[in-house]
């Protein structure tokens, strides 16, 4: 019988093997690249470093602001709309 979904992540020997196969193939995949004197990892790297970086610091730091000061700027917008008699889609 197959192990049901569950108990393999509950296996820690999962994520072993799921992390030992990466480092093989990404090992295959890069060792050569690096033997041959390519860019291409420091690419692949820069890449993996911004997208991490960017939303890191998208959803630590800018993320609930910029939504509060959204918030605000409707709900001020609103405010001037009813007060000056203008309908916000004229």
């Amino acid at each position: 019988m197959a192990p049901s979904m569950l108990e393999k992540i509950a296996n820690p020997e999962y994520y072993k093997g799921q992390v030992a196969g990466f480092k093989t193939s990404a090992s295959n995949y890069y060792k050569p690249l690096f033997r041959a004197g390519s860019v291409k990892p420091l690419w692949h790297l820069m890449a993996f470093t911004s997208v991490v970086m960017y939303t890191t610091n998208y959803i630590c730091l800018k993320g609930s602001k910029v939504q509060h000061a959204r918030q605000e700027q409707k709900t001020a917008l609103e405010e001037y709309y009813k007060n000056h008699g203008i309908t916000p889609h004229h």
